[in-house]
């Protein structure tokens, strides 16, 4: 374990998408810039695993053509995106009855994903920030502003602390203010401004089922299912662009509460509906994962475990425009106008900052 930088010029808390593109843009500007993630490994809300060699999402899975900053960046570092497996017919159930098939169109035709999952995307962020600026395992616990930023730290080699002229909390605000010590305290507008904006998809549980075939696929079937009896109530094709292992992905229907008390039984409960839907050979996939967005608390709060109603009306609201004598900046997906909650919105945010900077 390096030990952590003693000063730097501006520091980034979060290394996901936006604050490595913040940093990735800092440091070609000339600029002296450490990030701190308190994860294990960069990518925040992104979150790509491995199996057999193919990268499978647990965050993350789309974006769409006409977002610009996203192509640029899977251009610049030669990814490959693929269109969202669509053929076929799609499935839907009720709460009582027969699965009935070809209702309606695929719901994400027309999105995109990249090969090898989005976490090539951080990934290729942070070896261009430059492994030797980001610091994971690293908890910030408290900033306190002076003449300098003093910034003290959790890692596995104790409490440390570095100095900073400028800070960036790139982190849903929610998150930032509930978990970090302001000395002095920030305004309580401000404080009232981050715990009003809702993080993008907190509350929510995504399973993974894996096949070395595509079941789905060889009985003409696209992998979307709609479902009112759960526990997965949205269900897509999460493979990779060519060849096996194969995967679907759900949506849990259940709040948390529920899915804390009785994680295996929701399990359980995806196989038997993964059967009913799919097949029996469905059933019995080569891995079954859920990620619970909502108990991941370098993500969710309380106050997410409430389902949205809507796609928030994402931005920076006025009271957290930079704040302490502008030293300090929020910079997360949330904070962008047009494309708030989604990965260009996390693209969008890190330009905004970078212009305020």
């Amino acid at each position: 374990m390096r030990d952590l930088v003693k000063k730097t010029d501006i520091l980034i808390v979060g290394a996901g998408l936006s604050g490595l593109a913040l940093a990735d843009q800092l440091v070609q500007g000339g600029r002296d810039v450490t990030v701190l993630e308190a994860r294990p490994d960069v990518g925040g809300r992104i979150l790509s695993v491995q199996y057999a060699d193919k990268g499978f999402d647990l965050g993350p899975s789309w974006f769409w053509h006409g977002q610009p900053k996203i192509a640029a960046l899977i251009e610049r570092f030669k990814l490959t995106q693929f269109d969202q497996y669509a053929q076929g017919d799609v499935l839907a159930e009720d709460s009582e009855g027969p699965v009935q098939r070809g209702a309606g169109f695929a719901s994400m035709e027309g999105s995109l994903r990249l090969d090898g999952g989005i976490g090539q995307l951080t990934n290729a962020l942070a070896d261009a920030v430059g492994r030797n600026r980001v610091f994971c395992d690293t908890l910030v616990q408290s900033v306190t502003f002076g003449e300098k930023i003093t910034v003290t730290c959790d890692t596995p080699i104790g409490t440390k602390q570095v100095t900073a002229n400028k800070i960036v909390l790139a982190l849903p605000p929610r998150v930032a203010v509930s978990s970090i010590v302001f000395d002095p305290p920030l305004p309580q507008t401000s404080l009232n401004a981050a715990l009003d904006v809702p993080t993008w998809m907190a509350g929510h549980a995504k399973i993974l089922a894996i096949y070395d075939d595509p079941i789905w696929r060889d009985a003409g079937l696209s992998g979307d299912a709609m479902s009112r009896r759960g526990p997965m109530v949205e269900i897509h094709d999460a493979s990779s662009a060519e060849g096996g292992p194969y995967a679907l992905f759900g949506f849990v229907g259940f709040p948390p509460p529920i899915r804390a008390q009785h994680r295996d039984e929701v399990l359980d409960a995806a196989r038997d509906q993964l059967q009913r839907l799919f097949g029996p050979a469905a059933g019995d996939p080569k891995e079954l994962i859920m990620q619970d967005w909502a108990f991941e608390d370098l993500t969710s709060t309380d106050a997410d475990h409430v389902p949205l109603q809507g796609h928030p009306a994402y931005g920076r609201p006025a009271a957290l425009g930079p704040l302490c004598d502008g030293r300090l900046f929020f910079g997360s997906t949330e904070m962008a106008t047009t494309n708030g909650g989604l990965m260009e919105g996390a693209l969008e945010a890190a330009e905004d900052v970078a212009s305020l900077i």
